[in-house]
């Protein structure tokens, strides 16, 4: 019987480095001799980047309830964990996925208005024990985010182009979640370099895995 892998998620608002922080760890992970699988959400599958892709570009003019997007992020979430996530955490694979349950009860629940007692009845429904053995949160402050995102020079989609107290109630939201789970999550200041937060990852990482 194969080993069972490992999951990991990173979480966090707009513009603080998860994307980067994955491929890094992708990368040091698989240079141990593991298999990672890296994704995203919404997303990884071809049915949940369909879903992406209807979350994301939402008429400015006819948004997305809260309570809509939730039900379309666990749509996404649902084609995910059956096609890519479960298949690989039973083969021994290492997940690590960008954004997963946390991100939707920052936005959508703590920002957005979503009761909590409804995101827990869904979540039950769709995620069961498939949960997160470890989850990072990086934080910043809004401001850094923002300059970093402007010098991307892309697009910005519905969801970053909200207002300043959403986004602050979403930062909030991730640290709440960190300080009422910290047996499972780990803070980590994404002000500093994309190495420290990395090396700072990795470490998070080995003692909660007892890996090196």
């Amino acid at each position: 019987m194969a080993k069972a892998g490992r999951f990991i998620t990173l979480e966090g608002g707009e513009g603080v480095g998860k994307s980067t922080l994955a491929a890094t760890l992708k990368k040091r992970l698989e240079d141990r001799g593991l298999e990672v699988v890296l994704t995203r959400e919404p997303g990884g599958t071809p049915r949940a980047e369909q879903l992406r892709d209807v979350i994301l570009h939402q008429p400015q003019d006819a948004p997305w309830t809260a309570l809509s997007e939730t039900l379309l992020f666990y749509a996404a979430r649902t084609e995910h964990l059956e096609g890519r996530i479960r298949p690989a955490l039973a083969r021994g694979a290492w997940v690590i996925c960008d954004r997963f349950s946390d991100s939707t009860r920052a936005y959508q629940s703590a920002a957005g208005g979503v009761s909590a007692k409804d995101i827990d009845a869904i979540d039950a429904i769709c995620v069961g024990e498939t949960r997160p053995e470890l989850t990072l949160v990086l934080d910043l402050s809004q401001k850094t985010a923002r300059s970093r995102m402007a010098e991307e020079w892309r697009e910005v989609d519905a969801i970053e182009a909200r207002g300043w107290e959403y986004h602050e109630a979403v930062r909030q939201a991730f640290l709440d979640i960190a300080k009422a789970d910290p047996q499972r999550c780990v803070v980590l200041d994404a002000s500093r370099t994309a190495a420290e937060v990395a090396t700072a990852a990795m470490i998070a990482i080995d003692q909660r895995f007892g890996t090196e």
